[in-house]
């Protein structure tokens, strides 16, 4: 089973045991979290979201909060100026944990994956 959920205004395509990179959240290293807007859940039995999929979840818990890579903008106009600036976006690092699709089934990820090992028994 996976989903699309909504987050800032971007769409993500999830499944459990994935780790995703979205615009920071205010959120501590360590929580859980619930995200309520999904909009598709996929798998052998398709909902699709009319704007949102009415009862669906996404489960997901902070694993770092950290910044992107630097990247230089340069600007230049010949004989006139230039401009050296650089940029680092902070982000949240997201492990999808668990999806329910609001009618009883739901995916669990894999307590015996590598991502489960290293992020969720090191909590306990």
């Amino acid at each position: 089973m996976y989903g699309v959920i909504e987050i800032a205004g971007r769409q993500y395509r999830v499944s459990p045991g994935d780790i995703i990179d979205v615009n920071r959240l205010e959120h501590d290293e360590g929580s859980s979290i619930e995200l309520e807007s999904v909009l598709f859940i996929g798998g052998e039995n398709p909902v699709v979201g009319l704007p949102q999929v009415a009862g669906a979840k996404v489960k997901a818990k902070v694993i770092r909060q950290a910044r992107d890579r630097k990247i230089i903008v340069f600007k230049r106009r010949p004989g006139l100026w230039r401009k050296k600036r650089g940029h680092r976006q902070h982000y949240t690092g997201l492990l999808i944990t668990d999806i329910d699709d609001g009618k009883g089934n739901s995916s669990t990820i894999d307590q015996e994956s590598k991502v489960a090992k290293k992020y969720l028994e090191s909590s306990n």
